[in-house]
């Protein structure tokens, strides 16, 4: 039997205190992308805490995506949106998820985004990740933005990092893989740089900041 709302929020409250878990609770995130960065990070979020979750992508889960993102084979063919919001419930039945089942482009993403105070980019495409950065930094001044770049191969986990780049926007990844050099993207580096962006978002959250 699922608990109750103050029960869960309670239980949430004993692990990280109570003005911390009310930070989280006001805050809403968005993710951008819901492959094997962004499904990742939403249940990071979800499990923290995080009492409001925008999640975006267009896609369908397909066979190929299994090995790296956070889905389950019965998913395949459901749309990512509709797989992340139903992987949320059965962690975190009380965060609310707001769905937007499309592309981002410049001319929708200030309205998907309004009411983010940070946003995760979690893209597979060069360009949207382009769009995105060049959007949130130039035309969105409230917003902070955590992006990701290099997770691809085996080299190991260390070389994965956060990097602070202007106040408004932080880098994480090891800034080098990439996926058209070799054994491309494996569940391991990829959840090690969701983890990143995701603890990125607590932080700044709670009031720190990357060096």
């Amino acid at each position: 039997m699922i608990p109750g709302h103050d029960e869960w929020y309670s239980a949430l409250e004993e692990r990280h205190g109570k003005e911390l878990q009310r930070k989280f609770s006001q805050s809403t995130v968005a993710v951008c992308g819901l492959g094997g960065l962004g499904s990742n990070i939403s249940i990071l979020l979800a499990r923290a805490g995080v009492g409001r979750l925008v999640i975006v992508d267009f896609d369908k889960v397909e066979l190929t995506n299994i090995h790296r993102q956070n889905y389950c084979a019965e998913q395949i063919g459901m749309y990512k949106t509709d797989a992340t919001e139903q992987n949320i419930r059965r962690c975190s039945p009380y965060t609310e998820v707001v769905k937007h089942t499309v592309r981002i482009t410049e001319e929708n993403i200030q309205s998907i985004l309004s009411e983010a105070d940070i946003i995760c980019e979690a893209f597979d495409s060069a360009d949207e990740k382009s769009m995105m950065i060049n959007k949130v930094l130039t035309d969105m001044p409230s917003k902070i933005l955590i992006a990701a770049s290099g997770m691809a191969g085996l080299d190991t986990g260390n070389t994965i990092r956060t990097r602070k780049i202007t106040d408004r926007f932080y880098l994480c990844g090891d800034e080098v893989s990439d996926v058209n050099d070799g054994l491309g993207l494996t569940a391991p580096r990829v959840s090690i740089c969701a983890s990143h962006q995701a603890n990125t978002v607590l932080r700044i959250i709670s009031g720190k900041s990357e060096p």
